[in-house]
């Protein structure tokens, strides 16, 4: 996230981070979750506009709603006879390049690489248009080597990629410490190591990390590895409110197929619902998909304390896109940009309405 040289490098860096993928189904930036069709559909059931839609998001519990969404079939049944195509990746940077190639149409993504997407396409590519989900990141680390927060300095902390949202949440914080770091390079007074979450579990065993700043639920696979917990992001936030997740959508697709963003987010808003009244279920239904993308399920002591983490809204919580646009700035990611026109607010709630839910606000920053 920056300007000119900056921007090139997070361009770079998304691509090379596509590049084991290019030979996939799915396509650029992607890969595809199992076939693609993730549920079964009627023969008879009536399309929308489109014939599929193409969604993305990441195999994180902090991207539950998408996960539990398209395992209990729920976005799927407002979609009618217009099938899914998923495709899942480690990063926000990686998914923008997957929108702005049309390899996806609609995404679950961080606030950071949603403001890069539209700041360094001058507002042309995406709009924001939902929530997803608050909280559930934190920053673990070896107890023998990291006894308190000042003891960071000199150390090795791992976030999942340069630009993604954890990874301006962790150089502002070191901002504030007072403490200086290349935001490129990630060389400072913290070494700001660069991992792809399946691999950080490894590389904290291995002993080339010192700790994590990241969602969840890599936090807790780093704590069932012996990490420990020294800050929740949650305690840094007013109302321990954040937005972790929002759901974005490329403009294209929003002009030429809006029953079609609508149906996603009623399968949205009806899912996040699904979640809050059914907490147990929903993470057992996140912890199956999971297991699709792995081969292997999240055991109690993983996805207990980060289920716990995270809360489930339709709120986008615009206010802190805001701040988290600031930390970009301060962290020497960002030159300060416009959002004036990033979300457009009114096909989820509409929906909203039409369930007896309470309308949302973009903040001021809402498409005219």
């Amino acid at each position: 996230m920056s300007a000119a040289r900056p921007l090139t490098a997070l361009r770079t860096i998304a691509v090379i981070a596509a590049l084991p993928l290019l030979l996939t189904a799915c396509g650029y930036g992607s890969e595809s979750t199992d076939d693609g069709k993730q549920t079964e559909v009627a023969a008879d059931a009536k399309k929308l506009s489109a014939d599929e839609v193409k969604i993305g998001y990441f195999p994180n519990l902090t991207h539950a709603t998408a996960l539990v969404g398209v395992q209990e079939g729920l976005l799927q049944k407002e979609l009618g006879g217009t099938t899914i195509e998923a495709s899942t990746f480690n990063a926000g940077p990686s998914e923008i390049e997957a929108l702005n190639a049309g390899s996806i149409d609609i995404g679950w993504i961080g606030p950071s690489p949603s403001i890069n997407g539209y700041t360094k396409s001058n507002g042309k590519n995406l709009r924001i248009i939902s929530g997803s989900a608050s909280g559930g990141v934190k920053l673990v680390v070896n107890p023998d080597r990291i006894k308190s927060l000042d003891d960071l300095k000199g150390k090795r902390i791992a976030t999942p990629q340069l630009g993604n949202t954890q990874d301006v949440a962790f150089l502002n914080w070191i901002t504030e410490k007072g403490w200086k770091v290349d935001a490129e390079s990630g060389k400072g007074d913290v070494s700001v190591v660069r991992t792809d979450n399946k691999i950080a579990p490894d590389a904290y065993k291995a002993g080339s990390i010192d700790g994590a700043w990241v969602p969840e639920p890599t936090a807790s696979k780093l704590v069932a590895e012996g990490a420990k917990v020294l800050l929740d992001e949650a305690d840094l936030w007013p109302d321990k409110k954040f937005v972790i997740t929002n759901i974005i959508v490329s403009q294209k697709f929003l002009t030429e197929h809006p029953d079609v963003v609508e149906a996603v987010l009623r399968g949205s808003v009806k899912t996040n619902e699904w979640i809050n009244a059914n907490p147990e279920k929903a993470k057992a239904s996140a912890n199956a998909a999971l297991k699709k993308e792995s081969g292997k399920a999240l055991p109690a002591e993983v996805i207990d304390p980060a289920w716990k983490s995270i809360t489930f809204l339709d709120d986008p919580l615009a206010s802190t896109l805001s701040t988290e646009a600031e930390h970009a700035v301060k962290a020497g990611l960002l030159e300060k940009p416009d959002l004036k026109g990033i979300y457009d607010l009114a096909p989820l709630n509409k929906v909203l309405k039409a369930e007896g839910k309470n309308e949302v606000g973009d903040a001021g920053l809402g498409a005219q």
